[in-house]
């Protein structure tokens, strides 16, 4: 018995080694995966740095040499100017002096001729000859410029535009082995990921931060957003479907952007907040995210598609007017004729025959800005919904009854904030939920909503 104990204990133990081994070797292959993704990693991003920066070289060079070659071009032009215009008073000088030779020569044969003649010719000869002579003014000469007068062309050609250019492209380009800002978190939104970034270069100081994405392993990035903020909600995303992430910065007072960072992967398993369709009164954006109340009469609550709400999760509701700056950037109304009855807010469940969430299992907020919980309104007050303005819900539980499963009490710590304002209340319910409706009413036109 005691020696059947004892292999069984063995055994037990053989089979504990075993399975201690095989979790050994997973974790072991797991950390020869990640050395080999950082070598990939290291080579991949050497050899696009190599390409980047031969490319680069290689435009400089290209340019360079066009820009010497404009210079000596526009230099050579100006030697061509410069000379013609200083031969050109020098050829007519010439032209002048050749004119005067011809005449001289033709003036010397004529008194020679003359000295020559017979005695009878020679006096009414040398008469004609004599007048001639002075005529011409053979004391007149033109004027020719000494050398110190004219034009002695040369070029000056400063040889500290080497040593400049030396000095600057010895300073041009860097080598970077990781990017000054690195992605950080990735957060799950309805339809959309929170992505967050930070700087990890403390010497780098950043002016405007570039996000970019690619659906699954598409050849191409797309900004997503440039500015100064640190996280951005990126929307439109499909639920359960990878998408790639990359950021970059930009130092204050400079125009180039750093290296970009490690791509993550970020993805969201929540489907996209939408409105029901079909109501009468309102009219819907392609994606459903927006809702504009028509003029149609008809009135009533505008509820989402499914209780896509949780605890959790933070809600809001943006005024989409004229002129102001929404998410999805789209054209965009003015604001309707406000109402009490207005409300943006959750609740419980559907209730179609009525027409505004200031009813029971609903908080809201109406359009003057007072705040309704189960149908009372509270004391605390927000400022009105007016253009540009958001309205947010932040919901936890903080007490569950003995008996919630079967109608015990449901306590919800509700946070609605507006216009930089917001109020805290403990709502209070009879049923657990898990998930809530959203839903919005109106009792004018012109009232346009985007729920994110």
């Amino acid at each position: 018995a005691d020696a059947e104990a004892e292999v069984r204990f063995l055994l037990q133990e053989a089979r504990e080694s075993i399975e201690a081994a095989r979790s050994y070797r997973r974790e072991l292959e797991q950390r020869l995966r990640g050395l080999h993704q950082a070598r990939k990693q290291i080579r991949e991003s050497a050899t696009l740095t190599r390409d980047v920066l031969e490319q680069h070289f290689n435009d400089l060079k290209g340019t360079l040499k066009k820009l010497l070659d404009e210079r000596l071009i526009s230099l050579l032009q100006e030697v061509d100017a410069i000379e013609q215009e200083s031969i050109k008073p020098l050829d007519e000088c010439q032209k002048l002096i050749e004119h005067g030779v011809s005449t001289a020569d033709d003036l010397l044969r004529e008194g020679e001729s003359a000295v020559r003649g017979d005695v009878g010719q020679q006096n009414e000869k040398l008469c004609i000859f004599t007048k001639k002579a002075l005529h011409i003014q053979l004391d007149s000469l033109p004027e020719v410029p000494s050398l110190v007068d004219v034009p002695c062309l040369s070029a000056q050609l400063d040889d500290c535009l080497l040593t400049i250019l030396k000095n600057q492209i010895f300073r041009h380009g860097t080598v970077a082995s990781r990017p000054p800002v690195q992605l950080e978190e990735f957060v799950e939104k309805p339809g959309g990921i929170l992505v967050r970034w930070c700087k990890v270069d403390e010497d780098f100081i950043p002016q405007d931060y570039r996000l970019q994405y690619r659906k699954g392993t598409a050849s191409h990035f797309e900004d997503v957003y440039v500015g100064s903020e640190t996280e951005f909600v990126v929307l439109h995303i499909d639920p359960n479907v990878d998408y790639q992430f990359r950021v970059c910065a930009r130092r204050d007072g400079r125009q180039e952007w750093s290296p970009w960072s490690v791509p993550q992967i970020g993805s969201t398993t929540l489907v996209p907040h939408e409105w029901t369709a079909g109501l009468e009164g309102y009219s819907l954006s392609s994606r459903r995210n927006i809702a504009l109340r028509n003029d149609s009469q008809s009135c009533g609550v505008l509820y989402s598609k499914a209780p896509t709400y949780f605890c959790g999760q933070t809600l809001t509701f943006r005024q989409v007017l004229s002129g102001s700056c929404c998410l999805v950037h789209l054209l965009i109304e003015t604001v309707g004729q406000p109402d009490r009855r207005d409300s943006l807010g959750v609740c419980v469940e559907q209730q179609n025959g009525c027409d505004s969430l200031q009813r029971d299992k609903a908080v809201c907020i109406s359009t003057n800005g007072a705040v309704f919980v189960n149908g009372k309104e509270m004391t605390n007050q927000l400022p009105a919904v007016t253009s540009g303005s958001t309205v947010t819900f932040d919901m936890e539980v903080v007490h569950l009854g003995p008996s919630s499963n079967e109608g015990g009490n449901f306590k919800l710590r509700v946070t609605i904030s507006s216009n930089n304002r917001e109020v805290v209340f403990d709502w209070v319910l009879d049923q657990c939920c898990g998930s809530l409706y959203f839903g919005c009413s109106f009792s004018y036109p012109g009232w346009k909503v985007l729920v994110f």
